[in-house]
């Protein structure tokens, strides 16, 4: 049974930097894709960001040039690098896994929240 854990949100100034963690219990390397997702209140999911086994990954337009994406294999673990946070990025971000041949991502972390502070 896969799961996912994440872990490094908290409480940051607008402008700093937060680096989020999610650990897959099982194997990343039957994750065709892994994505951060996040919600704030009132409002919905959305994708942040998604790598892809050997292609380049993809950003939310309004994280890009300030978030990356990418994976340690031999950790199996997935980090979001946030830089230059802003007040609109405060969320609960949640990590999501796909497996090859699946239209969904089937895998879901239990998310952990980034508030962004004036």
């Amino acid at each position: 049974q896969v799961r996912l854990v994440e872990s490094g949100g908290g409480l940051v100034q607008a402008g700093g930097s937060l680096r989020l963690s999610c650990v897959v219990f099982g194997s990343i390397l039957s994750m065709n894709n892994m994505a951060w997702y996040r919600q704030a209140p009132g409002k919905q999911r959305e994708l942040v960001a998604m790598d892809s086994r050997g292609g380049p990954a993809n950003y939310a337009d309004s994280v890009k040039g300030r978030f990356t994406i990418f994976r340690d294999s031999g950790k199996n673990t997935v980090y979001l690098q946030m830089n230059s946070l802003r007040l609109e990025d405060t969320a609960v971000y949640s990590c999501a896994g796909r497996e090859p041949f699946t239209s969904q991502f089937n895998y879901w972390g239990q998310g952990t929240q980034v508030t962004v502070s004036s």
